[in-house]
């Protein structure tokens, strides 16, 4: 058996630390700029790979981050898996009943934001494939199926996170396009496990692509039915028996690895494999939102990072850059996917303002589309031209994504929480118990106040709240809806002692529960109002306050404090 020398031990944990590092600090320094963690991981591998390092300092560079021998194969294994791992993350934030509760909008927005940039894409590959940088012997209909995939897709964790830094991750608006883009994360990765099937597959793979293209759907249909099915029946045995959170993220990541191995063997990428595994994951109503949300930590804060960054060691800027083809690839990437998102919204009956805002949404490529470009040029389909081309356009639809979602969505004039709230619907002692009576209490008080029917506005209120919780942590709940028939936004506050269980990231019962009720014509409302409260109440010292509020009067002293102290950096529609 043959072992890593002490030499190689030390420059193999050397490497991955100033990996670590360098890709977390940027990955920080990124989001200190309202931008994704992961543009800054890899722009610190780009900083240490032979573009900016490899340029500088060859020889060192060759000793920490040697391209062959044991080292190199070590730290690629490592790559590996945390690029497995991510997507098992990325799973996880696919809910499968968001597209069934969103309807015909969410699907509307999701088929027609991949038939049109598919066959866009598909278009431009048979016109001109040495041009977009088809490797020189690579199949072309592997190579046309691939750069169609490539523009089709989006990057549901990019999304998830721009609409979460926007105050939009609950809105209607977010949901929908949260829908949209799981469903076409599904389609995409499928359509591209079979494309990576019709290459050959993952290297040494002996099955014939008919095999491997079998069993990828039958895999893909099995994990989500009766795998989903089954997970979700174990996962009240591990929390009931197992220590919180070693059961639950040792079972998760026990069926990710033997996934990712199966879809391997079969010749497709493991990643594949891991993918699935976290969308049956992720589906269990069993699955707390705070072991959710500590897997999602434990692996986007020290896997992903040494991921994103040792992509940056693979590619050499200096001489595979091509500026006609990056923006080529842009713009026909932007083209597609924005007329299919506005178009389909439309279709799906969206607002004007909010189906572009969707489209805007939906063009976000970000991590995903670069995961999806390396298997591409490691399984040979492309050359590294077209791979930079895809990584760069992957950062900038991710990077104009957030502020053309302010431009299209900024209202005329904002809505403030002090103008919108009364004493007649201020709930200081919540009778309610459970997160459904809570909402019937509310509503109630506000279909008595503005003369609507109560039992409409909980229907209203509750057919959100069932496809995603509304508990924002910090005993703090946002319940919202939009109603027919009222003119002005209109909000219930209500204050529970004992607290009542919303889901929240933190875990905490909600003890401060604002229900947030909008007409149909007014998105913007709904968003100042969000915004608002999230940056009033993101404070825990604010929240207590609230909560000894004994009258309307000390509750409206506390909203009509400066305002400034408390507005979120993230949150400034």
């Amino acid at each position: 058996m043959q072992n890593l020398t002490p030499e190689n031990i030390t420059v193999f944990f050397l490497s991955l630390g100033i990996l670590l590092a360098m890709a977390r600090i940027f990955g920080e320094l990124a989001q200190k700029f309202h931008q994704p963690s992961v543009l800054g991981e890899l722009f610190a591998g780009i900083l240490l790979g032979p573009t900016v390092f490899g340029t500088l300092a060859p020889r060192v560079s060759a000793f920490i981050f040697p391209t062959s021998g044991p080292n190199a194969v070590a730290l690629g294994a490592i790559t590996n898996l945390a690029a497995m791992l991510f997507m098992v993350v990325a799973g996880m934030e696919v809910d499968l009943s968001t597209i069934w509760k969103q309807g015909k909008t969410a699907v509307s927005v999701s088929i027609s934001g991949i038939v049109f940039p598919f066959l866009l894409g598909l278009a431009a590959a048979l016109v001109a494939p040495q041009a977009l940088g088809r490797q020189a012997g690579a199949d072309s209909l592997v190579f046309t199926l691939f750069f169609a995939t490539a523009l089709s897709i989006s990057a549901l964790p990019v999304i998830a996170k721009t609409l979460m830094d926007m105050g939009l991750y609950r809105s209607d608006l977010g949901m929908i396009v949260l829908g949209a883009a799981i469903f076409n994360d599904l389609i995409g990765w499928i359509a591209f496990a079979i494309i990576l099937g019709l290459a050959g597959g993952s290297e040494g793979s002996t099955h014939s692509v008919g095999f491997t293209i079998a069993l990828t759907v039958i895999f893909a249909g099995l994990m989500l039915t009766l795998g989903r099915w089954l997970i979700h029946r174990v996962f009240p045995f591990l929390q009931a028996y197992t220590k919180w959170p070693a059961g639950v993220l040792g079972f998760a990541l026990t069926l990710s690895l033997l996934g990712a191995a199966f879809t391997e063997w079969i010749g497709i990428h493991a990643i594949f494999g891991g993918f699935l595994v976290g969308v049956a994951v992720g589906d269990s109503s069993h699955l707390r939102e705070r072991t959710r949300v500590t897997i999602d930590h434990f692996i986007s804060f020290i896997f992903a990072p040494v991921f994103f960054a040792g992509i940056g060691l693979q590619i050499n800027l200096l001489t595979h850059f091509n500026l006609r083809l990056v923006v080529t690839v842009f713009l026909i990437a932007c083209l597609g996917k924005l007329a299919g998102g506005m178009i389909g919204a439309w279709w799906g009956g969206m607002p004007r303002r909010e189906a572009v805002a969707a489209a805007f949404a939906m063009n976000s490529r970000g991590a995903i589309e670069i995961i999806l470009g390396l298997l591409a040029l490691q399984a040979g389909i492309i050359r590294e031209p077209l791979f930079e081309a895809l990584m760069i356009m992957a950062m900038i639809t991710s990077l104009i994504s957030g502020p053309a979602l302010k431009i299209v969505l900024r209202p005329e004039k904002k809505r403030q929480l002090r103008d919108v709230v009364s004493q007649r619907l201020f709930l200081p002692r919540l009778q309610a118990v459970t997160r459904r009576d809570a909402i019937r209490e509310m509503a109630t008080a506000a279909g008595e106040a503005a003369g609507l029917d109560p039992r409409v506005v909980e229907t209203a209120v509750w057919k959100r709240e069932d496809t995603l919780s509304t508990g924002v942590g910090n005993s703090v709940a946002l319940p919202t809806a939009r109603v027919t028939g009222l003119s002005e936004p209109l909000i219930v506050v209500g204050v529970s002692e004992s607290g009542i269980d919303f889901d929240a990231p933190d875990d905490k019962p909600a003890q401060l529960i604002f229900l947030v009720l909008t007409s149909e014509d007014d998105p913007g409302a709904r968003l100042d109002i969000r915004c608002e409260l999230a940056g009033l109440f993101r404070d825990e010292l604010t929240v207590q306050r609230a909560l000894r509020s004994e009258s309307f009067t000390a509750f409206l002293a506390l909203l009509q404090a400066p305002m400034e102290a408390y507005q979120p950096q993230k949150c400034d529609l």
